[in-house]
């Protein structure tokens, strides 16, 4: 079962860029990556820009309306991702809770839907 692991964090709590806290994290991440490939249930990942770089965007009606930014005003911003094919919601879980981030943030693991009539 394919299930996405989304991770949230707080940009204050995260280490600083170029810090020796900052790059055991970034270790923590290469080494999970490394693991999930090996174990052939990763498939994909990856770490997003600041959540100043987004765009939004919704329709309504006929009329496109964008605004610069994230949609909601949150301390925990989108930061990254990784989809994963595993067994189970346990497995699952104990992947997620290897995610460095998972130590000053959150991660949020959902199953991904699965349409068996498409295609």
């Amino acid at each position: 079962m394919k299930y996405m692991m989304l991770i949230y964090a707080d940009p204050a709590n995260e280490p600083v860029y170029g810090t020796p806290e900052f790059e055991k994290m970034m270790a923590g991440y290469l080494s999970l990556s490394e693991k999930m490939a090996a174990d052939g249930v990763m498939l994909a990942g990856e770490g997003l820009k600041e959540a100043e770089t987004s765009t939004t965007l919704r329709v309504r009606g006929e009329k496109v309306e964008t605004m610069d930014g994230p949609f909601a005003e949150t301390k925990e911003h989108l930061g990254g991702f990784y989809l994963i094919d595993v067994p189970d919601l346990d497995a699952a879980l104990e992947y997620a809770a290897l995610i460095p981030s998972a130590e000053y943030g959150t991660v949020e693991v959902r199953p991904v839907m699965d349409y068996p009539d498409a295609g």
